[in-house]
């Protein structure tokens, strides 16, 4: 007569005993310590005592413990060698089928078969080494027992339960950032410039607001310096006003129409708002060929590579104009004289002021309708006031970098946020430009090391840890300890 029970028992990696439901024929007779195991050289070594002395077992009575490693959710698993434990008369049925080699033959080749002394103390150490993969990390140790007790019993399959993990969980490092605290800036000191394009009649230089469009771009130029003359936080201290012409004519008298205009445009702006002349630099640069280049190059203008082969080639600036209208039988510099010369001619100002000082709850407001009055440390400020892992905490930053591109403060501080946020290779790049800035090299450290290439993250903690860098002396031990727990590549 043929009996096949399958059991299973949990093995918990802390000192436990079995303990299962009543029809259970042997499991709770057995008990099991010092349980381990381990991912070591790609390999996972698993190590148990098995305790057999509570087990009375019946002479003729096989038991075959089977160690299963399932993922966690069932997706795979694999089966370690068994152990065979055998009453007495069993155990020679065994010795003998093994000698014969058509009898007994095993599954899997057992990592021992012993016979059961029963009354007698007894353990049997277990051992086993398998290939680790990675879904190991997140799989579990079962014990499957099938018990036989006669010569003809084939061994049962066991049922999978999913229980705790054999590995500890993977280690997740906890890396320092740097963020750089912004010196505070004495003197918020700024400037804005504008552009006015006014139109002026033939060899004029006084502004008739009547005049083409005058109104419309008289209105704006109001608009801007009211805005900034009664913003209270901030205090306009000067201007600076610079008379562009386009190129017709000498250049020596486009200079001085240039100057007079621009004189004509501080008497505006003195009058208008009551601001004193001494307040203000006026300049007159006369005919801008750059700027007609420039606007040249974006049309559509019949002989445009002609005319900018001419500006490039010809260095006499009267010259060119002789050549100009030369082209196209002198209607093509008539084009450039109605459509594209009066792009050139402007007037450009630029107001100087100085801003307060913000608090942090008034610098939320702030950064949202003009933050180029904050400076970078009032940024920072804010920007440390919201969660690392927040929406606002990268705007902040982000904000920084778009109005200091050339900071390195603020790129390493907007690229410690990117790195928050889990945008790691944008921080890489980033960084780029500053990389051979040591106050760098710990957040690219960071960075690489996120993505998992610890070749270059270890690269830069080294670095930065040779400069005495503490953050990158902590990071280097958990980079050592990530490394530990990694699969070899």
């Amino acid at each position: 007569m043929k009996r096949k029970n399958i059991y299973i028992i949990i093995l918990a990696f802390v000192s436990i005993s079995f303990s299962l439901e009543a029809q259970v024929r042997y499991l709770d007779r057995i008990r099991v310590e010092n349980q381990t195991a381990v991912n070591e050289n790609d390999m996972l070594l698993v190590y148990l005592d098995l305790v057999l002395n509570q087990l009375q077992l019946n002479t003729n009575e096989m038991i075959t413990l089977t160690p299963v490693v399932t993922a966690n959710g069932d997706t795979q698993s694999i089966k370690l060698a068994p152990v065979i434990i055998n009453g007495n008369r069993r155990q020679k049925m065994v010795e003998r089928g093994l000698v014969l080699k058509n009898r007994f033959l095993f599954e899997q080749t057992p990592q021992s078969i012993v016979q059961r002394e029963n009354g007698m103390p007894q353990v049997v150490h277990y051992s086993a080494t398998v290939p680790f993969e990675s879904w190991m990390s997140d799989a579990s140790l079962s014990l499957q027992e099938a018990v036989t007790s006669c010569a003809e019993c084939e061994l049962g399959e066991g049922q999978q339960l999913v229980v705790q993990r054999i590995l500890p969980p993977a280690y997740i490092p906890t890396y320092k950032l740097t963020y750089i605290v912004p010196d505070v800036e004495p003197v918020k000191q700024r400037e804005d410039t504008y552009t006015a394009t006014l139109n002026f009649r033939v060899d004029k230089h006084n502004i008739d607001r009547n005049y083409m469009n005058n109104e419309a771009i008289l209105t704006n130029v109001d608009n801007v310096v009211t805005e900034l003359m009664n913003n209270k936080d901030l205090t306009v201290s000067d201007f600076k006003i610079e008379g562009f012409a386009s190129p017709e004519a000498s250049v020596a008298y486009n200079k001085a129409l240039a100057e007079r205009r621009a004189d004509s445009f501080a008497d505006y702006l003195s009058k208008k708002f009551n601001v004193a002349r001494n307040r203000m630099k006026v300049s007159g640069y006369g005919e801008d060929w750059n700027k007609t280049r420039e606007v040249i190059a974006a049309s559509g203008i019949a002989d445009k590579a002609e005319i900018l082969r001419i500006i490039d080639n010809v260095s006499n600036p009267d010259a060119r104009d002789a050549e100009l209208m030369k082209l196209s039988s002198g209607s093509t510099y008539q084009t450039m004289l109605r459509e594209y010369y009066p792009k050139v001619r402007r007037t450009e100002y630029t107001v100087s002021y100085v801003a307060r000082a913000f608090s942090v709850e008034e610098g939320k407001k702030v950064i949202k309708s003009n933050p180029k009055l904050l400076s970078l440390n009032e940024m920072y400020l804010i920007g440390q006031s919201y969660p690392a892992d927040s929406k606002e905490f990268k705007e902040v930053f982000d904000i920084a970098t778009r109005l200091y591109p050339n900071e390195p403060i603020a790129i390493i501080n907007s690229a410690a946020a990117d790195i928050e946020g889990g945008n790691n290779q944008a921080a890489i790049d980033r960084m780029q430009r500053i990389e051979n800035d040591p106050r760098a090299w710990n957040n690219l450290g960071v960075a690489y090391a996120r993505m998992g290439n610890f070749g270059k993250a270890k690269e830069y903690f080294d670095r930065a840890a040779a400069r005495s860098d503490n953050d990158a002396v902590a990071n280097t031990e958990e980079l050592q300890k990530v490394e530990k727990q990694s699969p070899q590549q």
